[in-house]
């Protein structure tokens, strides 16, 4: 890790980035107008806190100027944002020092269904000035009591598929299930690696979800079917390019997050390859701001 910009991993980088300007620099789908020449993209991308949870947040801060990512979505793992009130300030204030920017938080889970402990989760958002909270295990039989936090904080709640192993939660369609009654802030966030292997076409489930789309966790795989088969976004079968167009032609505002979640002790090369092939991506559309 002292040496993660290295000439091996230059090289890698760059190749993944010319590869998937190469291959995205087709004419646009049907009904994306093609940008202006290097217009600044309408896709944000961000990390995941997760990603760097064998990484103390001063390491995670250092990490994310070396990739030009300032937008973080924050989990309390290791010391990245505690939820004790003084600890969460001290990791707000080394963020805003960093110019890193908090978009959401999570996952965060929901065990009991309580007020007292729904208000804390709530509190714990508010504090870090986040929109989006990312739930990871909701039952449903609680989403009424959260449902009623999220008006009371406009605060919005975006329910985190876990794939096939997850007993209440396998795809963004489930969550679609059980939120679409609701208040307009109780959403998804999809994971776009656990939706394909819940054996659901993950561009299909982000039209299907629209509207409470409020976060995506990305991530690539070379088998649909296999969870260990994770690898740098560009280096398995994940169609980012649709991904990306179908985002943009819904007009989604928020943040494209990546989750890499292999190599746990040394995350930066396959972190370096997955934004330079994100970037190729939305290069070869388009956009180069």
């Amino acid at each position: 890790m002292n040496n993660v910009l290295s000439r091996r991993n230059f090289v890698r980088s760059g190749a993944l980035a010319a590869a998937a300007y190469a291959a995205s620099s087709a004419v646009p789908a049907a009904g994306i107008a093609a940008p202006a020449h290097d217009a600044a993209s309408p896709v944000n991308l961000g990390l995941c806190s997760y990603t760097f949870r064998n990484f103390d947040r001063a390491q995670m801060i250092g990490f994310m100027k070396q990739l030009n990512v300032l937008a973080l979505n924050a989990k309390d793992v290791k010391d990245h944002l505690p939820m004790d009130p003084a600890e969460e300030a001290k990791a707000l204030d080394d963020y805003h020092a960093a110019g890193i920017q908090l978009h959401a938080i999570g996952t965060v889970y929901f065990p009991k269904d309580e007020d007292d402990d729904i208000r804390n989760k709530f509190e714990y958002a508010k504090r870090a000035g986040v929109s989006v909270i990312v739930a990871g295990d909701p039952a449903p039989g609680t989403l009424r009591r959260i449902e009623k936090f999220v008006k009371e904080y406009d605060i919005r709640l975006a329910i985190h598929n876990h794939g096939p192993e997850d007993e209440l939660w396998h795809s963004p369609l489930d969550v679609l299930k059980a939120v679409s009654n609701m208040d307009p802030r109780m959403g998804c966030c999809i994971d776009i690696g656990h939706t394909v292997r819940a054996g659901t076409d993950v561009v299909e489930a982000i039209k299907q979800v629209g509207p409470r789309l409020f976060n995506m966790h990305t991530k690539d795989l070379t088998d649909f079917t296999a969870k260990d088969s994770q690898v740098a976004v560009g280096e398995g079968s994940m169609p980012m390019r649709r991904i990306f167009e179908t985002l943009i032609a819904m007009k989604y505002k928020g943040f494209v997050d990546l989750e890499y979640e292999v190599h746990g002790d040394d995350p930066m090369p396959g972190v370096i390859a997955s934004f330079a092939y994100m970037r190729g991506v939305l290069a070869g559309m388009g956009y180069g701001k």
